[in-house]
């Protein structure tokens, strides 16, 4: 996996251009991104962004390093709050220091950290059209950090970053490890850009100390601008801008300005990796549903042929009958009833299982040496219930009603032998058909 960072140019300088993703920005492609030496920067440079879309599409994340002076930033104390109720409030905290209304920003907070947050504001146009032209190049996650906050932060001392452009300077400028500002500085011709920005940061830091990045080409020019002004080089001092540097301060920071504009600019996963793996599954799905259709078919008329039949046969052997519903439980009704005319008991009849319990009971109690004494025989849902007598309350172990006994002696009559909820005490057996 890869993280592409790009350092976009600000907004006046998009306004100014007519076509500002035409214009170069710089970008660095990183490994894993870990600064270590197997993961090191493995490309950078000053690129458009159409000439980086390639880059773009392959990339895991793009990391887009907004203009200092596009994102405001600041450092408000404030109570707890839960993430609605912040959501809600973030507005009304930030609008007094704003030019713009907060209804038309992205504003984005970080965690509470002795008692203060630090709050990032962007403009929320510039933003969608960001989130829009990146979608475009095939970006998959996309995040947007402010770039002051990128910048190295060292205790007592400030960090200047500059990006030269035909329109002006953009500088980057942090101040303390959450805060920072930025400016976009329009050149006057034959004015010395580096004395320009030497002379501005020391009238913004008239006591602090200050380092200024700069790229290596423009070094040269920035170091003979010291040497003209002997009274800015105890403060000044300038060094190579490093994209080690951008990306170990970028890791860092938790405001990704992306998230405030919604899920539709998050994350989003990669298919393309997983297609021929997704059109397999779907395959067999496919298949898998088409044999269970066809076999579901089969089936149906299997059904439907078996119940022909079966109503064939009942017309058959009774064809007075009209109405059909279910002709095997019409059927087994009607052998019922015949039995029942012909003086045939059901197996589960009163008199039939009656009977069948009375053999089963004279065939255990001498097997068993037991003896019991009935309370009550209660016929009732073509169930059979007995209940004994208190004397034999207990369903196991000496002196015990011999239920499993009955059990077996009655399952070789086909009948089977429950026990029912005790009454007064008392063991009630309920015996049943088994067929």
């Amino acid at each position: 996996m890869s993280t592409l960072y790009i350092r976009l140019p600000s907004k006046a300088s998009a306004d100014s251009a007519p076509h500002w993703p035409a214009l170069a920005c710089p970008f660095a492609l990183v490994s894993n991104d870990q600064l270590s030496p197997g993961n090191a920067i493995e490309r950078q440079g000053m690129a458009a962004l159409p000439d980086l879309s390639g880059t773009i599409a392959k990339a895991h994340r793009v990391v887009l390093l907004l203009a200092a002076s596009d994102v405001t930033v600041l450092r408000l104390a404030m109570p707890p709050l839960s993430s609605a109720r912040l959501k809600a409030a973030l507005p009304n905290l930030v609008e007094d220091q704003l030019l713009c209304d907060p209804a038309d920003c992205v504003i984005i907070a970080s965690g509470l950290s002795a008692g203060s947050r630090t709050i990032a504001v962007v403009q929320r146009s510039w933003l969608l059209e960001l989130a829009k032209t990146f979608s475009a190049f095939g970006a998959r996650q996309l995040e947007a950090l402010p770039a002051q906050l990128c910048l190295p932060s060292q205790p007592g001392m400030a960090n200047a970053a500059v990006l030269q452009r035909n329109t002006g300077i953009e500088l980057a400028l942090r101040l303390t490890e959450q805060d920072g500002i930025g400016l976009v500085m329009d050149l006057k011709p034959g004015t010395m850009a580096a004395q320009e920005v030497i002379r501005t940061l020391c009238s913004l830091l008239p006591a602090a100390p200050v380092t200024v990045h700069v790229p290596q080409a423009d070094l040269p020019g920035y170091q003979q601008a010291l040497l003209e002004t002997p009274a800015h080089q105890q403060r000044v001092s300038v060094v190579i801008d490093s994209w080690t540097n951008w990306v170990a301060a970028a890791r860092t920071v938790t405001l990704d300005l992306m998230a405030g504009l919604g899920a539709g600019t998050g994350a989003k996963l990669d298919w393309r990796p997983w297609r021929w793996s997704l059109a397999l599954a779907v395959a067999v799905l496919v298949v898998n549903a088409g044999a269970l259709n066809i076999d579901w078919w089969h089936m149906q008329r299997e059904t439907s042929t078996l119940r022909a039949a079966l109503i064939q046969i009942y017309k058959s052997a009774y064809p007075k009958e009209t109405v059909i519903i279910d002709p095997v439980a019409q059927m087994q009704q009607k052998i019922a009833f015949a039995r029942h005319d012909a003086g045939m008991a059901a197996p589960d009849d009163f008199t039939a299982v009656a009977a069948a319990f009375g053999e089963a009971l004279n065939s255990v109690l001498p097997a068993t040496g037991k003896s019991i004494a009935i309370a009550s025989i209660d016929y009732h849902d073509r169930s059979l219930s007995v209940r004994l007598k208190p004397a034999l309350n207990k369903v196991e172990g000496d002196g015990a009603a011999p239920t499993q006994a009955m059990q077996e002696a009655l399952g070789k009559r086909g009948l089977a032998l429950d026990l029912g909820p005790e009454q007064a005490g008392a063991v009630v057996w309920r015996i049943r058909s088994a067929k």
